[in-house]
């Protein structure tokens, strides 16, 4: 799969499902097994036969709907509580409801993936049917169905998810935003101790065992990646178990060098703002063309604002008049693109210069506001190291009582870790998932799309009551 089509939702086509009536059931079978085709519905339609005897039965524990090849009989199917076939039948009959007729022949439209819409095609015409390709209605885009890259993607797909469905013209972020969130969240819990109990975890976890916990098992690889990261930044900061002495300091011991975690924490925030911009572009692109792209804060307008805020900033701070007028033309620029877009989003006149005023304000005091939610990773990686060093300090202050003071220093060690993995795991967790959705995701998004919901009911191989 090239990488341009890996980062983009699958490609959906608009389809008819045509049938001749007195086939329709045996088509709409085929669409239910196959359970690729999302069918256009009636909303509140009135229940058929199976709809009516399936409302007068008890409430049961839930069973999946099923369907049988040939028609039931639904009185049999009431009389032995057949839940699951019953349910199936209420779905085709409120399928076959919202079937439009002309003469012999029924209807029905949906959104299908278009790389199935041959194979689909051709079962149907078995049951003398077929499936037409339409074009896409006006002002309607298609649901969104991303794509199944493996358990990598798998277990970063629910960052996205989460949030919302990425609209179907937008790119699919579930790659950039796991990687993102392992860093962010590796640079508040950087320990090389606690990041290896994360990875040893992950590994419990692809284990399946034990049993209870399963269902966890396909966010091995998210939790993987952020034990790394943290481990990684552990080694950076010599942390194991806290500040042990164990290992060396590489890149800066974030007590002793705050301001430095500090800018190195808000400069990770600059990349990876820009890098949303970016996105930002592609997706206002995509849904509106270039000059939407070219004039959205968040996207090229945007961008050319914060990079000419840091290049003017940093040419002041250096003293570098080359760089701060670059800035400055740079920051000109986007303010210009932006407000030309905005002003043309408005009412016009004095009132919609004003409003523009108001605007381009706001997006520069965001963008500062947005740079400066960094500093929170370096805040909590400080309180993270913090945190290690009370507990190997008194750790290391009761060891020195002889034999009662080691089994003192051992269980102060075991729980003082304990709750320190505990608490931090999961302010790190918080603190990146609010950083990726206020920060990030909100200039890769401006609006969210709908998900991808197929119509999938198995049709059973076994003999049903007639």
């Amino acid at each position: 799969m090239r990488w341009a089509e890996a980062m983009t939702p699958v490609r959906m086509q608009r389809v008819a499902i045509v049938a001749p009536s007195t086939a329709l059931r045996e088509t709409l079978l085929l669409v239910a097994d196959a359970g690729c085709v999302e069918v256009d519905r009636i909303e509140d339609a009135t229940p058929g036969p199976a709809g009516r005897r399936l409302h007068r039965l008890p409430v049961a524990p839930w069973q999946p709907a099923a369907l049988s090849g040939t028609p039931p009989d639904l009185d049999r199917l009431e009389r032995e509580a057949r839940l699951d076939l019953l349910e199936g039948e209420a779905q085709v009959e409120e399928r076959a409801a919202s079937a439009v007729r002309r003469g012999e022949v029924a209807a029905l439209a949906g959104w299908c993936p278009a790389d199935r819409v041959a194979e689909l095609a051709e079962a149907l015409a078995a049951t003398g049917g077929g499936l037409v390709a339409l074009p896409a209605p006006r002002g309607v885009d298609p649901p969104t169905l991303l794509r199944d890259g493996g358990p990598l993607r798998h277990a970063f797909s629910p960052l996205v998810r989460t949030y919302g469905t990425a609209p179907y013209r937008d790119l699919d972020p579930t790659w950039p935003a796991g990687i993102a969130y392992v860093v962010m969240f590796g640079l508040m819990f950087g320990d090389v101790g606690h990041g290896t109990l994360l990875l040893l975890a992950a590994l419990v976890l692809r284990s399946g065992r034990p049993r209870r916990l399963a269902r966890l098992r396909p966010v091995w690889p998210f939790l993987a990646g952020a034990g790394l990261c943290s481990a990684l930044a552990g080694v950076a900061f010599g942390e194991f178990f806290g500040p042990t002495g164990v290992l060396p300091v590489l890149w800066l011991s974030p007590l002793d060098q705050p301001g430095r975690l500090l800018a190195g924490a808000v400069g990770l925030g600059g990349v990876l703002l820009a890098l949303s911009h970016v996105a930002g572009g592609v997706n206002r692109w995509r849904e509106g063309g270039p000059a939407r792209a070219l004039s959205a804060t968040s996207g090229v307008a945007g961008l050319a604002i914060f990079l000419g805020l840091g290049a003017g900033g940093g040419g002041v701070y250096l003293r570098s008049p080359g760089l701060a007028a670059g800035g400055a033309a740079l920051l000109l620029a986007g303010l210009g693109l932006a407000g030309a877009g905005l002003f043309g989003a408005s009412a016009g006149g004095a009132g919609g210069v004003l409003q523009t005023a108001v605007e381009l304000f706001d997006a520069v005091l965001r963008l500062f506001a947005n740079t400066v939610s960094f500093s929170r990773l370096a805040a909590f990686g400080l309180t993270h190291a913090a945190l290690g060093q009370v507990v190997w300090r008194g750790t290391a202050a009761l060891a020195r009582h002889g034999s009662w003071g080691l089994l003192a220093a051992a269980l102060l060690f075991a729980v003082g870790t304990a709750l320190t993995f505990a608490l931090e795991a999961l302010v790190a967790g918080i603190q990146a998932l609010r950083l990726e959705y206020y920060e990030l995701f909100s200039r890769v998004f401006q609006s969210l799309g709908r998900p991808f919901r197929p119509w999938h009911v198995p049709v059973l191989r076994t003999e049903v009551p007639r």
